[in-house]
C-alpha cells in the first residue's frame, strides 16, 4: 500500500475527486492549506507579509492537500491521470508525494491492509 499526498490548486479539487473515484479509492482526507514551492508564491516588490507575528517576503498561496491510501498496483495509473488532467501548465500546479504504508486496520471490523481500504 502507498499513501499519496497530493498538493493541488483549489480549483482542481473536483477533477481530482473524479480521478480518485474512477479508481475506486475508498476514502480520502482533504485539507485546505497555504504554501509555496520553489517560486516562493507570488512576490510583489516592496511587499512584506506578516505571518503569526513574523515578517516574511514569501507569499503563501492557497492549496488543497489530499491524502489517500491506495493499492500498490494503482499508484502509477493514478499519477498518470493526475499528470494528464490536473496541470494548467503554470508554476504552482502541485506535487504528489508517495509514502510506503506498513499496514491499515478498519476499526469497526478489524479488517486489515487492502481489505481495510
Amino acid at each position: 500500500m502507498k499513501e499519496l499526498v497530493i498538493i493541488i490548486r483549489p480549483e482542481k479539487l473536483e477533477k481530482l475527486k473524479m480521478i480518485l473515484d474512477e479508481r475506486h479509492c475508498g476514502g480520502m482526507t482533504i485539507t485546505s492549506v497555504m504554501g509555496c514551492g520553489t517560486q516562493k508564491g507570488i512576490v510583489e516588490e516592496n511587499t512584506v507579509n506578516v505571518i503569526k507575528g513574523f515578517k516574511t517576503n514569501i507569499n503563501l498561496l492557497p492549496k488543497i492537500r489530499v491524502e489517500v491510501v491506495v493499492k500498490d498496483k494503482d499508484v502509477e495509473k493514478i499519477i498518470t491521470e493526475l499528470r494528464d488532467k490536473i496541470p494548467t501548465g503554470h508554476v504552482g500546479d502541485g506535487k504528489v508525494f508517495i509514502r510506503d504504508i506498513l499496514g491499515a486496520v478498519r476499526l469497526r471490523t478489524g479488517e486489515r491492509d487492502d481489505k481495510a481500504l
